[in-house]
């Protein structure tokens, strides 16, 4: 049976999805204000890789993605850019998508924009005033948190400490990994001069970040979601925002299982622009390597563990990814077209094993190729050189590195 890492809890449980019929998993996407760098591709391939393995598992899977194209840091880069924020984020998205294909990731059901759940925004924001869990303040519309019982529990927050004092806090989002101990913003009440301003039935503005994710959310599902995922910061003024706002209007759980991705380093180092070790996919192509190659730098790594990205590490990725396709070429040669159940079996229960232990891509991979350079390739019989293949053909529907694209 496969085990997650539920961050809700902290504690490693056995996966039952809400809906047996489907299995649900939303996962926060790319603010389109630039350009996706490898650390979040990092993180949404640990979410390719995910939904692959649900499918693998035998469960169908509905995925949604977030695509935030309304937000403070994209109004401020389109005007320094002198162009739209539409224009903008249709351009980032652009080569997102296509990245995206580059990496072999599958295209979620719902790749949904905040700027296509303005309604759902506004209806949620209605509820919240009618329920005095939000409230307006000078244009602005604010969620009380202290009007959510169990607010904080998704990280862990000692509301013990929270102020006594009225605090409010009006940006989409904050630098730094710290909490604002006080009310976030819902709604962006307009100001003269604004490049974003809807006429809506709560006033002219935008929806604040915090409210577009439970927007979109409610848009596709009507059920407590399986699975929701993000990355580790998201741990940090973000989830917590989402769930006290889609909970504080639904009778029921926003999600069963929460997934967070430790971070991309370059070599020790957060990436940022200040120290210029910012990398992006055709950064790593133009070193020669191939997508496959960064697809399975990526994803090797454990997702509960930092990844660490040198010149060094990267290397070895793609010459331990070279030399497993190579065995798997010298087996592909020895098969015949009737495959040996037993030996495709054996495939499959190595690499079961490790990827039902909280999706351990790395354990899986490392004993399928410890099992690959024990065969005796050319005393292989080709009923098992078929199995082997068939086996591994499987098992690489979830992660399409191994054999090139059909």
């Amino acid at each position: 049976m496969l085990k997650l890492f539920n961050t809700f809890g902290r504690k490693i449980e056995p996966f039952r999805p809400v809906n047996r019929k489907v299995v649900t998993v939303f996962t926060c996407g790319p603010s389109v204000y630039q350009r996706s760098h490898v650390g979040n591709f990092r993180t949404f391939l640990f979410e390719d890789v995910l939904v692959r393995y649900f499918e693998y598992s035998g469960y169908a899977v509905k995925r949604g993605m977030t695509i935030t194209d309304i937000e403070d840091k994209a109004i401020e880069e389109a005007a320094k850019r002198k162009t739209s924020v539409g224009h903008l984020a249709d351009e980032n998205l652009r080569v997102f998508i296509k990245e995206m294909k580059l990496l072999r990731m599958k295209i979620p059901d719902y790749l949904s924009r905040a700027s296509e759940s303005i309604g759902q925004s506004v209806e949620i924001i209605k509820k919240l005033l009618s329920r005095e869990v939000a409230y307006r303040h000078e244009g602005n519309i604010y969620f009380d948190p202290t009007r959510f019982p169990g607010f904080g529990q998704l990280y862990g927050l000692d509301m013990s400490k929270w102020p006594k004092e009225k605090r409010r806090f009006h940006k989409d989002t904050y630098p730094g990994m710290r909490w604002n101990r006080g009310d976030f913003i819902l709604w962006h009440g307009c100001r003269e001069g604004d490049a974003v301003c809807l006429e809506t039935e709560i006033g002219k503005g935008r929806p604040s970040w915090n409210v577009q994710d439970p927007s979109m959310v409610a848009r596709h599902f009507s059920e407590t979601l399986s699975v929701y995922c993000g990355g580790i910061d998201n741990l940090i003024r973000h989830h917590d925002y989402s769930r006290a706002v889609l909970e504080s209007v639904r009778p029921h759980p926003m999600a069963r299982f929460w997934l967070h991705c430790l971070h991309l380093h370059v070599k020790g180092q957060k990436m940022s622009k200040s120290k210029g070790n910012i990398y992006y996919v055709d950064t790593l192509l133009k070193k020669g390597y191939t997508p496959e190659e960064v697809r399975f730098f990526l994803i090797y790594g454990h997702y509960r563990e930092r990844l660490n990205y040198t010149e060094s590490n990267m290397k070895k990725a793609a010459g331990k990814l070279r030399d497993c396709r190579g065995v798997v070429k010298k087996i592909s040669g020895k098969a015949s077209s009737s495959p040996d159940e037993a030996a495709a079996l054996e495939v499959r229960e190595i690499f079961t094993a490790k990827m039902d232990d909280n999706l351990d891509v790395r354990s899986a991979f490392d004993a399928l190729q410890g099992f690959l350079s024990g065969v005796d390739v050319p005393k292989l019989n080709p009923r098992e050189a078929a199995g082997i293949l068939k086996a591994l053909k499987e098992l690489d529907r979830v992660l399409q590195v191994i054999f090139p694209v059909e």
